[in-house]
């Protein structure tokens, strides 16, 4: 067994015991992780905070049934898999729209140079906001399971051993759920990206404009780039190799360069969490 995984026990035991700066530190280690997931699967920062806020709680209310079966980041992840794919459709997933009406919308959006306004916040960043906003929104085509898969395998890069045991089905059926998905947001990419094929119509920089008017990119409050703590090929610690007779993966880069984000208020979050009456009858704290 691995140090980390030691000392993650350790603090199981310990929050167990009672010990509330035990789970609080046990919580810590996964709510930026959770969080990140949610701000991906949902495509919104409030409701990325409530759905944190949501998994935590199952987790720490859950704690004593962990039985050392898998990991406990598994344990964890299984958690929010259950979780993300049965609760209620959040704002994004209202009006979800297949690929081609997606690609239907952005054509129809006009193409405007930022120039001709004055907003505070310097272009580049609020072009790179409309690119991330863009591709959050592709990732809402997919169905929720498509989602969560894409993330695991694609994003965060489980193995298929342990994204099947996440999502409880067979390591062969993960990796053919994978390909589905990503074959279908690359193809869309392909067709429609500039970002991927240079002869495509559609640029970051000539939708912006509208982005704002339709209220997807706050000038402002910007949405995906506040609270960065690195990108998530970063966090995930990725090791970019050649790729001998293959192209370098463009589209899994692409997402894999969007921002690693601080959960807001971590530490305030969490000292309010474990106040609750539902945390205190449930670790007996005082």
């Amino acid at each position: 067994m691995k140090q980390e995984e030691q000392s993650e026990l350790m603090l199981i035991q310990q929050s167990l015991a009672g010990d509330k700066s035990a789970l609080e530190g046990l919580i810590l280690n996964y709510q930026n992780w959770i969080f990140n997931v949610a701000m991906t699967f949902t495509g919104d920062k409030d409701d990325a905070a409530d759905l944190t806020q949501e998994v935590l709680i199952k987790v720490i209310t859950k704690l004593d049934t962990f039985k050392q079966e898998s990991s406990f980041k598994t344990w964890v992840y299984r958690i929010l898999k259950n979780h993300f794919l049965n609760m209620k459709r959040r704002k994004f997933e209202v009006n979800t729209t297949t690929f081609e009406q997606f690609g239907q919308g952005l054509d129809q959006l006009p193409d405007e140079t930022i120039s001709a306004h004055h907003y505070e916040v310097e272009e580049k960043l609020l072009v790179k906001e409309a690119k991330l906003s863009c591709m959050k929104g592709m990732l809402l085509c997919l169905n929720r399971e498509q989602r969560l898969i894409f993330m695991l395998g694609e994003l965060f890069e489980f193995p298929d051993s342990v994204g099947s045991e996440i999502m409880e089905i067979s390591k062969a059926n993960f990796r053919v759920k994978l390909h589905r998905a990503k074959k279908q947001l690359y193809n869309f990419m392909d067709q429609k990206c500039g970002l991927i094929n240079k002869s495509n119509p559609c640029r970051c920089a000539r939708k912006t404009t509208s982005f704002i008017k339709m209220g997807y990119v706050d000038p402002v409050h910007l949405h995906f780039q506040k609270d960065v703590i690195s990108e998530i090929n970063q966090a995930i610690g990725k090791k970019v190799d050649d790729y001998t007779n293959e192209v370098l993966p463009t589209y899994q880069q692409l997402f894999q360069e969007h921002p690693f984000l601080k959960s807001p208020d971590a530490l305030a979050s969490i000292k309010e969490l474990l106040s609750s009456s539902i945390i205190k009858n449930t670790f007996n704290f005082e």
